[in-house]
């Protein structure tokens, strides 16, 4: 399955209550959940469990705006390479 397909399913089957809930509620739950992820990460147990609580906000969020994941990831992962920006520490 594509991430588009994921999008599209979630987007049937949970826009009408995202687009109730509005994009700040939205919103504070991904950042709720980015929350669990990082106690996940440090005590290292469930973080599987909590990516994909947080990847599922983030396409809500991203079916909210009519963002296409998949092409933006692409176009700006793939094709692109912005890791030249990123403020890494000497490797």
């Amino acid at each position: 399955m594509e991430l588009r397909d994921f999008q599209k399913i979630f987007r049937e089957k949970y826009y009408e209550i995202d687009s109730k809930s509005g994009p700040l509620f939205l919103l504070a739950v991904l950042f709720e959940e980015v929350g669990e992820l990082a106690e996940a990460v440090r005590k290292n147990e469930n973080v599987e469990e909590e990516l994909v609580d947080v990847l599922f906000m983030v396409i809500s969020l991203a079916n909210l705006f009519n963002v296409d994941l998949e092409r933006k990831l692409v176009e700006k992962y793939v094709e692109g390479d912005p890791s030249n920006r990123w403020d890494l520490p000497d490797l």
